[in-house]
């Protein structure tokens, strides 16, 4: 059984892990809430909406390790941990969340539409 542990300093930890990714590392906002009683956390994050490539990485590889991390102090400490991610520090927080699945903001790939009037050409076998 798991002895109870502290919270982890989820805002340090945040923005030890986000602020490198970040041109204006002041523009990092942090919001945490911490439920004792249902063991959960949420960490609510904003900066500029410039910086989310960065961020997020390619295929959302960064911010999976930052989520991973996150996950794992919080497991630590017999927690549960949710991260939301908002635009712009400047933007209203109820502004638009980054934070949902990379396959609903992705369009999807478009397909090579060919012309039916343009024969496609047959390959035939060699003979000798």
């Amino acid at each position: 059984m798991k002895s109870p542990a502290a919270s982890p300093n989820y805002i340090g930890l945040v923005k030890f892990l986000v602020q490198p990714f970040l041109d204006f590392p002041d523009s990092l906002s942090v919001d945490c809430e911490i439920s004792h009683t249902l063991k959960r956390t949420w960490i609510r994050i904003a900066f500029e909406a410039a910086d989310k490539e960065k961020v997020f990485g390619r295929g959302g590889r960064n911010i999976q390790a930052i989520r991973t991390i996150i996950a794992t102090a919080a497991e630590l400490a017999g927690q549960s941990v949710y991260l939301d991610i908002y635009g712009s520090a400047a933007q209203n927080r109820d502004g638009i969340s980054f934070d949902e699945d990379p396959e609903e903001r992705i369009p999807p790939p478009k397909s090579r539409d060919r012309v039916s009037s343009i024969p496609r050409p047959v390959a035939k076998p060699r003979t000798r």
